[in-house]
Parts: C-alpha cells; structure tokens; sequence
C-alpha cells in the first residue's frame, strides 16, 4: 500500500509535467502560427506644393576669326545682358557671372574629320540669377531671348523652379504614407474578423516630385524643376502581424 502510494507522486509529477509541456508547445505554436500570419499592404500620401525659388541659367557665347576679336565681342555683349536683367530688377551684384571659357574651332577636311587648322575662336560667359518670386522668373525667362533684339547671342537654359523645404517634407509625407499603410491594414484585417498587431516589416519607396495632375513615376524618383506647381508623392511598403 505504502509503495503504491509512493508511485503516485512521480506519476503526478510526470502528468503534470507532460501536461505542462503540451500548454507550452499550443502557445508557442500558437505563437509562431501567429507571427507568421502577415498582411501586405502599400500606402501612399500626396501633397501639393508650390516652389519658392526660380533660378535662371544662360550662356553668352560669341565666334571671331581671332581670340582677341571674339573676346572683345563678348565683352561688348555682357554689358547689354546686364543692363537688360537691371532693367528686370536684377542688379548686376545679384547675377553670378563665370569665369569666361575659351577654345579654338578647326575647320574639317574633306574626309569629314578634324584637321589642325583653326578657323574661329569661340569665347562664351555662363550667368545665373534666382529669386524668390518664382512668377518673376517665369516672366524674365519668357522675354529674355528678346536681347538677341540688343545684339546678344544668348543660348537660355529652361528656367528651374525649387522648393527649398523638401527635407522637412519628405519626412512628413513618407509619415503620412506609412499612417495610410496601417489603416489599410487594419481596414482588411476587419473585413476577415482579424486584428493587426505589431509592424513586421516597412520599406520607404522613392519620393516623387512630379508636375500637378502628372502621372509620371520612375523607379528612381522624380524631382521636377520645371513646373511652379507640383505634387509630392511617397509610398511605404509595410507587413504587419495578424492577430
């Protein structure tokens, strides 16, 4: 009797332990069956965005028989484009002017190849200027090609148009399109009587900064700096646990 009472307790001892066992592996199944169970799911946020800055580039740019002929033509050129962009309320202390570039031009043979025969001197001035009234910008830009009127040779860059706080802006939107990310999650996991739990996973796609009401994307991003009005697009990628 005594020793059937003495084998009671190990076996309680091992049903428990085996009952405990089990309890461990259904949780931690239940535990890993969870964990794995992920949704996918992509959102997005857009702003619209004005730039804040214009800048023009341009370049004069003159030919002559001899260097010393089309340097002074350049000279004679620069003060012309000058005094017009003053006349726009851009002083001459507001423009960047570069430092003059120079080469020689050689005529070409009968072969259609380069011979060292030179023919001309080409002698030519980068410039820009900016402003913060970018409607400014776009108004010079259109008129200036007119100074050819004044004798200028003058080949006009496509004016750009930045806006100068897209640091700040791209954490922002890339929030806002992470926000979107759960909520679309959490919209889809309702819909199956399921709940998200905790985020997996999250990969920031590129930011797009396209023109207003484009559809353009690339892979790579897009920065315009064409357009005064423009969109900024971010995407997030993200995985969030199901529960």
């Amino acid at each position: 009797m005594e020793n059937k009472n003495n084998n009671i307790v190990p076996f309680g001892i091992l049903g428990g332990s085996f009952l405990l066992g089990v309890i461990i592996f259904v949780l931690t199944w239940k535990s890993n069956y969870n964990s794995n169970q992920v949704i996918n799911v992509t959102g997005s946020a857009k702003r619209e965005i004005i730039s804040d800055l214009g800048v023009i580039k341009g370049t004069v740019s003159v030919e002559g028989t001899t260097a010393e002929g089309a340097y002074k033509d350049l000279k004679r050129q620069m003060p012309l484009l000058i005094d017009y962009l003053a006349s726009k309320g851009f002083p001459e202390d507001k423009i960047d002017l570069q430092t003059i570039h120079s080469y020689p031009l050689y005529q070409m043979g009968t072969n259609g190849y380069s011979t060292n025969i030179i023919r001309a001197y080409n002698y030519s001035q980068r410039f820009q200027f900016n402003s913060t009234d970018v409607q400014k910008i776009k108004e010079v830009s259109l008129d200036l090609p007119s100074v050819v009127e004044r004798g200028v040779n003058l080949q006009l860059d496509m004016p750009e148009y930045h806006y100068t706080k897209i640091a700040d802006l791209k954490i922002e939107i890339q929030a806002e399109a992470a926000k979107d990310a759960k909520n679309r999650a959490e919209k889809i996991a309702q819909a199956t009587g399921r709940e998200i739990g905790t985020l997996r996973d999250a990969r920031m796609g590129v930011i797009q900064i396209t023109p207003r009401l484009s559809n353009q994307v690339s892979d790579y991003g897009i920065n315009d700096l064409s357009s005064i009005d423009k969109e900024i697009t971010a995407v997030v990628n993200a995985s969030f646990v199901i529960k």
